[in-house]
């Protein structure tokens, strides 16, 4: 395979990166389960982490937390492949054995976000159908769903909605590019600021730290339109009738922002931070301490281990 856009070495990166953010997520997917239910849940009040997991469990089962697991490990590992994969592959490409910078690394971190989100955004909207389908809702105005998998979900949204409802939440999304943008930045930032010129590979417990710091604070600088992106691939809010999609999109975002505000203050935005804080730091951290040793055992048995630290 040729450097670059095809190569071995990307596609280390891209499997490397997908076990890892799968197996953690398993791990912590309770905690996404309380973020997203105080995201859409707009009547569930603001509770303590454990304590809204204490009340999914009373109401719904001991297996409630876990609710579509599947479908979310899924669209996990797809979109973690796509977006390591187009990241390294850009990077390689780009930077042709040169050190990188910040700069480049945030510019090539939206570069792989646009592709991840064209391409996976139908996986995510299926998922969180079907990850609050039997859920208990304190909002009356949501209406429940009946999809017995992720192919059913598929064909009666696009049967009842049309094919752009898989699309829901794009536009967000395609803003939120920044999340892990910025995550990467400050990632690879870091890391190059342990290594200090030195090719070496970090300790686990360097990689733990600079994940969740990296992850920290990406995801408080993003998360009221994380909270958007939410409501709208959920589906149940009231659409916009502008004909242009760009001004339907933005008059969408700007009316859920603002009604979030009127009801709730600007804490609104921020309705289960605390829970996607908890979530994806720890998640984030794990997710990035399980790429690493993958990809430096990976490379170490091509033979590629030097190469590997030195082009980063």
């Amino acid at each position: 395979m040729s450097s670059g856009v095809f190569s071995y070495q990307s596609l280390v990166h891209a499997v490397s990166g997908a076990v890892g953010s799968v197996t953690a997520m398993t791990v912590f997917f309770p905690l996404d389960t309380a973020r997203l239910r105080l995201q859409v849940d707009e009547q569930r009040k603001a509770k303590s982490t454990p304590a809204i997991l204490a009340e999914i469990v009373k109401e719904e089962g001991l297996l409630a937390p876990y609710r579509g697991w599947f479908p979310v490990i899924c669209s996990l590992c797809c979109s973690n492949f796509v977006y390591f994969y187009c990241f390294h592959s850009l990077k390689a490409s780009w930077l042709k054995g040169h050190q990188s910078a910040p700069s480049t690394d945030l510019i090539i971190g939206i570069a792989a976000g646009v592709v991840n989100v064209l391409v996976t955004t139908p996986l995510w909207v299926v998922n969180t159908r079907l990850k609050l389908q039997g859920s208990k809702f304190r909002n009356a105005d949501i209406h429940p769903t009946n999809y017995s998998g992720i192919l059913d979900a598929f064909v009666q949204i696009i049967r009842d909605e049309g094919v752009g409802a898989l699309w829901n939440g794009t536009f967000p999304s395609l803003l939120l590019v920044m999340n892990p943008a910025i995550q990467f930045m400050i990632y690879e930032g870091l890391k190059r600021q342990l290594r200090r010129g030195v090719p070496r590979e970090l300790s686990s417990l360097e990689v733990f730290v600079i994940g969740a710091v990296s992850k920290a604070v990406a995801t408080t600088v993003t998360y009221p339109l994380q909270t958007i992106q939410s409501i709208l691939r959920f589906g149940q809010f009231n659409k916009s009738t502008e004909r242009s999609k760009l001004l339907s999109s933005l008059k969408t975002i700007k009316c859920l922002l603002v009604n979030r505000v009127r009801k709730y203050g600007i804490l609104g935005l921020f309705k289960g931070l605390e829970a996607k804080l908890l979530q994806t730091v720890l998640t984030a951290a794990l997710m990035f301490l399980l790429y690493e040793k993958i990809a430096s055992c990976t490379f170490r048995v091509m033979g590629l281990t030097n190469n590997h630290y030195k082009k980063r």
